[in-house]
């Protein structure tokens, strides 16, 4: 079934666009920033000063670069997770494909676990390589690393295994269009949660901060962002940053609390095995 999986998320047309989206985004992306070195290089070289790898402050461009850059990776990556796996169960009972499918000798639960796998190595190996593509090239124009890549990236890879977990959730509770529905909207409170407790710590209200952080336990995917973009800023990012008292919803100064990794672990886990009970119980 995972094998099935692969390819049939390799044969959607729909993923084809998508990567050939990509590859233009990140060769738009990337343009963009080796403008932004020549333009930095232009002033430094007007000012008398050195054209290389900038430090402290200097550096806060292409960091931030770096910074949204992976932002709009994990963007595409949930968008990935979602559409590719959207229809991974109720898209073959509504077009009649599953009863063939469970006659065969093998249960409902391995046929969930199977779409799963099949789906979550398509999005990570997605994700992955769209990361390093575009922290290579970042490397490559600028000189620049972001201070601890692959603890964000991975950190990124568990969001995306997670909405993938709750979209093969959904596949088993709704027809396809609500699931996608359902997922995106899951998604967007994540988001809102982040920008709630950014507002909360700005203002100093501790009912946006709780509303902030009942979001993150609901949908813990903008959770795991910050926590990731902790690891792709600099001291001098982070330092201002907590000067503007968190007021950037789309970064953290701190790095993400082991409870919410535990989790989102934890929650990923329940989504599969309830994905996998509703299944073996739903009526074709």
């Amino acid at each position: 079934m995972a094998r099935l999986s692969l390819s049939e998320a390799l044969r959607k047309k729909l993923i084809v666009v998508l990567l050939i989206l990509t590859a233009a985004f990140i060769g738009f992306y990337l343009y963009g920033v080796l403008r932004l070195q020549q333009n930095l290089a232009e002033r430094a070289a007007d000012a008398g000063l050195s054209a290389g790898p900038r430090r402290g402050l200097g550096a806060l461009p292409v960091v931030y670069s770096g910074l949204f850059g992976m932002y709009l990776v994990y963007f595409l990556g949930s968008l990935m997770a979602v559409l590719s796996t959207v229809a991974s169960i109720s898209g073959d009972i509504e077009n009649g494909v599953m009863q063939s499918v469970v006659a065969r000798p093998v249960t409902r639960a391995q046929v969930v676990l199977g779409r799963w796998l099949g789906f979550t190595t398509v999005n990570v190996v997605y994700v992955t390589l769209v990361s390093a593509a575009l922290l290579t090239g970042l490397y490559l124009i600028t000189g620049y690393l972001p201070p601890a890549p692959v603890a964000a990236v991975a950190q990124i890879l568990l969001g995306i295994v997670l909405i993938t977990s709750l979209t093969v959730l959904g596949s088993t509770l709704f027809a396809t269009l609500a699931n996608g529905i359902a997922v995106f909207v899951l998604y967007g409170l994540g988001s809102a949660g982040g920008i709630l407790k950014s507002i909360g710590a700005l203002a100093n209200s501790p009912t946006m901060e709780t509303l902030g952080n009942a979001a993150n336990i609901v949908m813990p995917t903008n959770a795991l962002w910050l926590g990731a973009s902790y690891h792709l800023q600099t001291e001098g990012a982070l330092q201002l940053a907590q000067v503007a008292r968190g007021a950037n919803p789309l970064a953290s100064t701190t790095p993400i609390e082991p409870s919410i990794l535990i989790w989102a672990a934890v929650y990923t886990a329940l989504a599969v095995a309830l994905a996998m009970w509703r299944f073996s119980r739903r009526d074709l």
